[in-house]
């Protein structure tokens, strides 16, 4: 049943099976539910909101607050607008949010709601000190990725000011990541002594404690006010082009807060980058503490080499996180065969290429707006050793019999995945530990029985 997948590959422009993505108004609202005090709010119809809920939760496995416009008929006809002011009205007196983050569907874009307007026209019922923003988020275009991106920009747009007094404070813009990572980057952050902002932050969010009591807005998460405050701080670094670039450049546009880009600091080498650039922001050498993190590392991976040396791996998922997982695979002394998201984007090809060819990898293939029946496709004519990447893959993990690593979002079929970071030091030891693992299961599982030992 779960290998019907043929061998012929047939180019195709115009579908997609599987692909390895899902709808921007899921990233948006994953972006919004980390600024405290948020209620993230679909404009369009309650069952958009009830599916994007559906798989965060999933994935999380925390409920997910979120409110709609509840199109019917007529406001697919007649426009939105009356939906979404009677929303802004209600949900300030019955949730009182500090903030309300509207992101678009598909049916509200493809009536061309103007909800910048609808927003200024509902001013009279926003509380002061309240707020309300907005992004463009269809679900016809992009992904979940390129959702989160316009999200975090869009809180950057409405609410962050230079006023002209330097914070001396650094923004961190962590990209579509677990609270674990956010959890990691700040303990990071905390150990170099830097003051900073991290937004979007998860943190505290959707991985807080069982209390006994519901919170409606857990403490966790940025809040309005430092996001507010971020147009007076000293850098901003942005951790992926995909998912956190965007509000840094807006940030530098309409604050003048001068950015960097760097990669999303999963492996030695992303996160020596971060590592180099902290230090240089704050002037401070990388405390002994974090030496020793990347000492450990870097001993566990001449220790497990012999695991990796020369296997082929597929990596698919989100392009931040893909791109900065092949690099770590290529340290490990790994080969990234197969190399795929399913956001689109010229960027992500050439970035992967790039680092292929530093490297003097040839035969791999790369590909941005793919899908996982092509991946399939590929695996069947040329078969890996690993495969990486998020809980979809499992079924053609089980039909070719390869190692599995969930890694990415969404992972539907395991738990505590969010608790655990995969950036920095800490996190690639994490990844080196589920790689080795897989494949050490599957020597174990397959090899003949006098082979069958205690210590590998």
């Amino acid at each position: 049943m779960l290998d019907l997948t043929t061998k012929d590959v047939v180019e195709r422009k115009a579908l997609r099976i599987n692909p390895a993505k899902t709808c921007q108004p899921i990233g948006a609202m994953y972006a919004a539910l980390g600024v405290h005090a948020c209620l993230p709010h679909s404009h369009g119809s309650q069952g958009c909101c009830a599916f994007h809920r559906m798989q965060l939760t999933r994935h999380f496995k925390e409920p997910i607050m979120a409110s709609t416009s509840a199109f019917t008929e007529g406001a697919s006809v007649f426009g939105g607008g009356a939906n979404l002011k009677t929303a802004i009205k209600n949900i300030f007196e019955l949730y009182k949010p500090d903030i309300i983050a509207v992101h678009t569907t598909c049916l509200s874009e493809t009536i061309g709601d103007d909800c910048k307007t609808m927003i200024f026209q509902a001013e009279g019922d926003i509380p002061e000190g309240k707020h309300v923003i907005h992004a463009s988020t269809p679900s016809y275009v992009g992904s979940h990725i390129t959702g989160f991106s316009s999200m975090v920009k869009a809180f950057v747009t409405y609410l962050s000011v230079n006023s002209g007094k330097e914070n001396g404070k650094v923004n961190l813009l962590p990209g579509f990541v677990d609270p674990g990572d956010m959890r990691e980057l700040k303990r990071i952050l905390s150990v170099m002594g830097i003051d900073n902002i991290l937004f979007p932050d998860t943190s505290g969010v959707l991985d807080a404690p069982m209390t006994g009591s519901f919170e409606m807005y857990p403490l966790g998460g940025t809040t309005v006010d430092e996001i507010i405050d971020a147009g007076n701080s000293k850098l901003s670094i942005a951790l992926g082009s995909y998912s956190a670039e965007a509000a840094g450049i807006e940030l530098e546009k309409k604050c003048k807060v001068p950015m960097k880009t760097l990669a999303t600091p999963i492996g030695i080498e992303a996160t020596d980058r971060l590592m180099t650039e902290l230090s240089l922001f704050s002037n401070k050498d990388v405390p002994k503490s974090i030496e020793e993190e990347r000492g450990q590392l870097v001993d566990l991976m001449l220790d497990s080499q012999a695991y990796f040396n020369g296997k082929k791996v597929a990596i698919y998922g989100d392009p931040d996180i893909v791109t900065s997982l092949a690099e770590f695979v290529i340290s490990l002394g790994a080969i990234p065969k197969y190399v795929i998201t399913g956001t689109p984007g010229e960027t992500f090809v050439k970035e992967v290429n790039a680092m292929l060819e530093k490297n003097g990898i040839e035969g791999s293939t790369v590909k941005a707006a793919a899908d996982l029946f092509e991946l399939h496709q590929w695996m069947k004519n040329e078969p890996v050793d690993l495969l990486m990447g998020n809980t979809h893959g499992k079924f053609i993990a089980r039909a070719e019999e390869v190692p599995f690593v969930r890694v990415g979002f969404p992972i539907l079929d395991r738990y505590a995945h969010q608790y655990f970071p995969i950036v920095g030091y800490k996190g690639a030891i994490r990844l080196i530990e589920m790689m080795s693992n897989v494949i050490l299961d599957k020597i174990d599982r397959t090899c003949p029985e006098e082979d069958f030992e205690l210590v590998m």
